[in-house]
């Protein structure tokens, strides 16, 4: 089955983690993947491996803190493609650990959560509406569904992007452009470390009594998260926008 045969896909950070599983997956089911990261040698290993499997992908190198450089992005998107038919708003970092935390700690988490996504979907809709049915996805979390004691600040801008998706889901519903979210739970993912920020030995001991709260009692594989934006990304949720969809064990069914 190649459920994103003759479409093209853009991935943000997706040169690790959640981001390139979901990369490796749409390039399996057809997709042209184009890898976004500001990591460019991560970028082109991720492409590297993609081409080596049998699919296609190119990288693009960007800090989504620079506006200039997503609508660069997004117009050069649009001049070698046309359309875009799905757009994964994958970036993210942890956030401040605290409330004790320094105003710029404060614009870096919203630049990157945040506004990022907001903006490069702005930039892209042109191309999103050309698709005729695309779909957008946003790397939202359990944390902005429920309180997390990890850190406030990474709550606040997840939960934000949940707002967001019922309202651009709304706004695109006539254009057939789809707008969802996933909020993964607990990933085992690079980045994990950071949400503890503790010595390893401390992040073992709290990562295992937070996974010891997950009703399915682990944490997620990458590849079980891009395979939740592969649903969202094809035409087996055409009927589906303006949700977030809990990828979490049950954590937040209790």
């Amino acid at each position: 089955m190649t459920l994103l045969a003759g479409k093209t896909a853009l991935v943000t950070a997706g040169a690790s983690g959640m981001g390139r599983a979901s990369a490796e997956l749409f390039a399996r089911e057809g997709a042209h993947v184009v890898v976004v990261d500001v990591a460019e040698a991560a970028a082109k290993d991720t492409v590297d491996g993609i081409v080596a499997a049998g699919g296609s992908a190119t990288a693009a190198v960007a800090d989504v803190r620079d506006l200039d450089a997503l609508k660069a992005l997004a117009t050069q998107v649009t001049r070698d493609h046309g359309a875009l038919h799905v757009l994964h708003n994958n970036v993210g970092i942890p956030g401040a650990a605290t409330l004790d935390i320094t105003p710029e700690e404060w614009d870096t988490a919203l630049e990157i959560n945040a506004r990022a996504a907001f903006f490069l979907t702005g930039y892209l809709t042109d191309a999103l509406k050309a698709a005729g049915g695309a779909s957008v996805i946003f790397t939202s979390s359990t944390s902005g569904l429920v309180g997390s004691p990890f850190s406030p600040l990474y709550s606040f801008t997840k939960g934000g992007l949940i707002a967001l998706v019922r309202s651009m889901a709304l706004a695109f519903a006539a254009d057939g452009v789809r707008v969802n979210a996933i909020a993964p739970g607990t990933v085992e993912t690079p980045g994990l470390p950071a949400f503890f920020r503790a010595s390893p030995e401390e992040t073992e001991r709290r990562k295992a009594a937070f996974v010891a709260t997950i009703p399915m009692g682990r944490a997620a594989q990458p590849a079980e998260i891009a395979k939740v934006a592969l649903f969202l990304a094809s035409d087996l949720s055409s009927y589906v926008t303006g949700t977030t969809l809990p990828v979490d064990g049950g954590l937040t069914a209790k």
